[in-house]
């Protein structure tokens, strides 16, 4: 549906994105993500119209988007703040758009109408912005660019300003009504859970460039390179270099288990990742595995994290375990892991 080739924009000597493509399916539930300052914004700002590349094209159905100023784009941009008009009702802060575009009133009043049962607004039509909580205002924005019925919502950072509980409600709402409504979404954040739990497939973008576009399982469980890999969730990371067969061969720990993404020459730097909930904790009596002593655990209700010191190794293995450990600080333990949950990667030299 959205295709995005060879997109680079600079802004003086910094390069906000550097030769990027992408191609976005219809009806999609898309997430770019990245730290901040990495250029997921600038890019949903040229897709918008509120920026112009240096070079590449973008085009809708085969159709140049650039050609259109923004507001003949089938486009809908939610900003951060939600941007509501404070001296208007939900209903009127909705209707604006419709009104611009001088449609029926009939009309407006039934599309108004339907828009606000959808997201759930309906007994909230006559109240101002001020008189509703941060989850309210939030839904207000998105019936706002859903009442115009866009081929495409984007939509940037849309639950920053929300606190933990209603971000994982608004989370499901987000998915319920993109899934209801059949708009494809594009969402930009920083927040590793919130693109995983959202988005049909996430693009991790790192100064400027696309690191991996992948979906979540593959994404989380597979990443190719050393930033998606530190980036998506906790990792354990060892450097040392590749063997003839699989494993990384490293000066500190002899040879660790683990599978390559792709073919890598034997003796070039790697890296290999393992994910806390694929490592072990065993005895010292155990065999295999590297030895350490535990130095925190951490109970956060559903998982327990533990910390444990391995010799030779500056950074703790983190270790995550479902409900609560029965293992202490001090305790001497083994850390091991299958060949086939960790990955081996090649580290650009």
């Amino acid at each position: 549906m959205l295709k995005v080739e060879g997109i680079t924009r600079r802004f003086g000597d910094v390069t906000a994105l550097d030769d990027v493509s992408l191609e976005i399916r219809q009806g999609e539930f898309f997430a770019l993500l990245g730290p901040s300052g990495c250029g997921k914004t600038t890019l949903l700002r040229i897709i918008a119209g509120f920026e112009t590349p240096d070079q590449g094209t973008v085009t809708l159905d085969g159709e140049d988007l650039l050609a259109l100023p923004p507001n003949r784009r089938p486009i809908s941009l939610m900003f951060q703040s939600y941007a509501l008009f404070p001296h208007m009702t939900v209903a009127k802060n909705v209707a604006y758009g419709l009104e611009r575009e001088r449609l029926p009133r009939q009309e407006i009043k039934q599309r108004v109408g339907e828009v606000l049962e959808t997201v759930g607004l309906t007994a909230h039509a006559s109240r101002k912005p001020a008189q509703l909580s941060g989850g309210q205002r939030q839904r207000v924005a998105l019936a706002r660019s859903i009442v115009k019925r866009p081929r495409l919502l984007l939509l940037d950072e849309p639950l920053s300003a929300l606190d933990k509980k209603v971000r994982a409600d608004m989370q499901l709402e987000l998915k319920r009504l993109q899934h209801d409504v059949g708009i494809t979404f594009v969402v930009v954040t920083h927040d590793q859970e919130e693109a995983m739990s959202l988005a049909d497939r996430i693009a991790v973008f790192d100064s400027g460039a696309v690191c991996q576009v992948d979906e979540p399982v593959p994404l989380y469980e597979r990443p190719r390179s050393p930033f998606v890999a530190g980036f998506v969730g906790a990792n354990n990371l060892f450097e040392g270099v590749a063997g003839d067969a699989d494993g990384l061969k490293s000066e500190e720990f002899g040879v660790l288990a683990g599978r390559p993404m792709t073919e890598l020459a034997a003796g070039g730097k790697a890296l290999l990742a393992v994910r806390p909930e694929r490592v072990e904790l065993v005895g010292e009596s155990e065999a295999g595995g590297l030895r350490g002593s535990v130095l925190d655990v951490s109970f956060y209700g559903g998982v327990s994290h533990i910390s444990v010191d391995v010799p030779g190794r500056i950074q703790p293995v983190l270790v995550a375990v479902q409900g609560a450990s029965a293992v202490e600080a001090g305790a001497k333990v083994r850390v091991r892991w299958n060949a086939e949950d960790a990955v081996i990667m090649a580290v650009d030299q």
